[in-house]
């Protein structure tokens, strides 16, 4: 039965899970490295239950109650009685890796351990823990509180109960699961990606100009934002992350990252965070 959450990194996607944790009755510790951290996750929280409270979709008293269920964390001991844990961390197996080590000591055997892992093998974080059956995939979408989706992906180890009690919590957090086998990028990004990179190559080649390649996606598909537009608002660094992760892990040339990225990545034109990629923001 899990009661008690602890979510790893309070970040943007960090927060936002700890948020929809909270918001379903979960009682959450929040952790990250440093103090400052902590205050800018419970910071954007505070100003996305502040909009709630403002539209009237939730009220003062309800408001309060969620963040009096978050408590801070600056310590890894302090998985020591939570029934699962969320690494939100950034994405990086060695990173992640050192992690789930640590955790697969600190916290209860019932515990369950989940990465928000993007794109890395659970497999390959599940191995470095005496209880690969324990771990799991829970990728949710940016922005957390928004989005619906979580892509629940099972190890090669991950048990049946497993699974099941991730994809109950899921539901309980107002969120549709939707079951994944450990292959690189998932679902989401191995077809999102390949999508943008594809729209990268269109530009690269002359094919179109940029307001043209999103235009045909937005108005012929339907899409809410263009490729090029949708890859300034994720990073062009983190792109070219996993399309290098696809590319390495099927050892495919279709996943070949485009040219024309890797150059603007090294330009540090990352996108919306850096003020330019392929639009100039200001």
């Amino acid at each position: 039965m899990i009661q008690k959450v602890m979510v790893i990194g309070a970040g943007q996607m960090g927060s936002g899970i700890a948020q929809v944790c909270a918001q379903a009755g979960y009682t959450v510790v929040l952790n990250d490295m440093k103090e400052e951290f902590f205050q800018r996750g419970i910071g954007v929280i505070t100003k996305n239950l502040t909009r709630d409270v403002e539209k009237g979709r939730k009220t003062e008293e309800e408001k309060q109650a969620i963040l009096e269920r978050i408590t801070m964390s600056l310590d890894l001991q302090d998985a020591k009685d939570v029934d699962i844990v969320i690494e939100a961390a950034v994405e990086n197996m060695e990173v992640k890796q050192s992690i789930f080590k640590q955790l697969d000591t600190i916290a209860p055997k019932h515990a369950i351990l989940a990465t928000n892992t993007s794109s890395l093998p659970i497999t390959e974080i599940a191995a470095v823990t005496t209880r690969p059956e324990q771990v799991i995939g829970m990728h949710f979408m940016n922005p957390v509180p928004v989005m619906k989706l979580v892509e629940i992906i099972r190890g090669l180890a991950t048990a049946d109960e497993v699974y099941k009690a991730v994809e109950e919590m899921t539901l309980k957090l107002s969120k549709t699961p939707v079951e994944v086998n450990d292959f690189p990028g998932f679902i989401s990004n191995r077809i999102l990606m390949p999508m943008i990179n594809e729209a990268i190559y269109a530009l690269y080649e002359g094919v179109a100009s940029k307001e043209a390649i999103d235009d045909v996606m937005k108005m012929g598909m339907n899409h809410p934002m263009g490729p090029l537009t949708l890859a300034d608002f994720i990073g062009l660094d983190t792109c070219l992350y996993i399309m290098e992760i696809l590319h390495e892990g099927f050892g495919d040339s279709k996943y070949r990252p485009c040219p024309l990225l890797r150059k603007y990545v090294a330009a540090g034109w990352l996108g919306k965070k850096s003020g330019r990629g392929f639009y100039v923001y200001n």
